[in-house]
């Protein structure tokens, strides 16, 4: 999961798993939409390809990327399990707080 995490660290990299969840795009139509460089664009591809986000198809010598949906819904689960259980954790040392304190009123 941290290699997941660290792919969508960065903002162009999650501006492109947008760009490829819609519609399957090559790194040329991806790239039109970034103020950086097409090799930079095919850099933040292989992140995400390394980190599983992003799958590829070769059509002739065009390849195409998408986002992979499995391993999508695998990091949502993962973050929602990290948030619903932060959130929890923050709930009860309010409460004990709460408590304490009208303890002492």
């Amino acid at each position: 999961m941290d290699e997941e995490l660290r792919a969508i660290a960065d903002p162009t990299r999650r501006q492109i798993l947008k760009l490829v969840w819609e519609n399957e795009m090559t790194a040329g139509e991806v790239a039109v939409g970034f103020d950086i460089s097409r090799p930079a664009i095919s850099q933040h591809l292989r992140v995400l390809l390394d980190a599983e986000l992003v799958a590829v198809r070769g059509e002739g010598t065009r390849r195409f990327y998408r986002a992979n949906s499995k391993s999508l819904s695998a990091l949502r689960i993962f973050v929602e399990e990290f948030w619903d259980e932060s959130l929890t954790h923050l709930k009860q040392k309010t409460e004990r707080e709460q408590k304490a304190l009208d303890k002492n009123e």
